[in-house]
């Protein structure tokens, strides 16, 4: 089992710990995407948008990253995920796992809402990898499974069931599409998915209700997150008016992350880092008397 500190901290770090760069990374290299004229959302719509998306794509990274601690702590050893076809593709397993000399592997996903021409690419790479993993391990190959997290969608289960079943009687290897607490079942593990239970809901009435687009509710946080970005990422965000004008005072409403930040790019002495560290001064003067006051005080909080 994962006492529920370690669940809280895998889905922390794997769905909120990037999500402050990455969305600067998309404002700078896509600001098309968040300003302009023929958009019914503001910017600031636009921004949360990006983050919920994001979110929910790292959810199921994060099930990942806990599903096979669950494994690894039930006894389970890892094996390499990416693997070469004799074909020379290379491929990734969600997991790939092994115990007792036989090799389990799961493709796993968040939900079954995929549509007719994408479950069926679904099917063409799961015997793809399937297959090489035969190559590579032989009969020690004893369980497949097409597994989805979610319980309460089953859209395709009636097109996965006899697919599998036609590779399992052809490849002589037990597959199986499952959803929710069918795999742990299955595998002889029930405990497992109770406690994923139980840890999910805990943790879904921990985290907000939705996340926050102001960097300035914690400069420092945000400031440490972010100040490792590319230069030419911090380039783009000054060089860009749309942005300037509608990008970052949302993000940076009062300017300290900025003003924190300021030091720290001049003190690197480059000419593309004094440009930058010139263009958040100018910014900050630029903006209503308060946000400028905040100047003064950035060699207090530098990082």
């Amino acid at each position: 089992m994962l006492d529920y500190e370690e669940f809280k901290k895998i889905f922390d770090e794997k769905i909120f710990a990037k999500s402050k760069p990455d969305l600067i990374r998309k404002v700078a290299e896509y600001p098309d995407r968040y300003v302009g004229l023929f958009r019914p959302t503001k910017p600031e719509a636009k921004l949360l948008q990006n983050l919920l998306q994001s979110n929910e794509i790292r959810f199921g990274d994060a099930f990942e990253v806990a599903i096979k601690q669950y494994f690894i702590n039930a006894g389970w050893q890892t094996l390499p995920q990416k693997i070469i076809s004799k074909e020379g593709d290379a491929l990734d397993i969600d997991q790939l796992l092994t115990k007792d000399n036989k090799v389990l592997f799961i493709e796993q996903k968040v939900r079954d809402d995929h549509d007719s021409t994408k479950k069926r690419g679904q099917i063409s790479n799961f015997e793809k990898k399937l297959e090489a993993l035969v190559d590579i391990y032989g009969d020690k190959v004893t369980w497949g499974f097409f597994y989805f997290i979610d319980p309460s969608l089953v859209k395709n289960r009636n097109f996965y069931q006899p697919e599998l079943q036609k590779l399992q009687d052809s490849w002589g290897v037990y597959l199986s599409v499952s959803y929710g607490q069918d795999m742990f079942e299955q595998l002889g593990y029930p405990n497992i998915w109770r406690d994923i239970m139980t840890n999910l809901k805990k943790w879904r009435h921990d985290i907000p209700d939705l996340p926050n687009v102001n960097f300035d509710t914690n400069p420092k946080e945000s400031a440490e997150e972010i100040k490792d970005l590319p230069l030419r990422i911090f380039r783009k965000l000054f060089d860009d008016e749309r942005i300037v004008e509608q990008i970052l005072p949302v993000l940076f409403p009062t300017g300290e992350t900025l003003a924190i930040l300021e030091p720290y790019f001049r003190g690197q002495g480059t000419v593309v880092a004094n440009n930058i560290s010139r263009s958040m001064t100018n910014y900050l003067y630029s903006q209503p008397t308060h946000l400028s006051s905040v100047v003064n005080k950035s060699n207090n909080n530098a990082i």
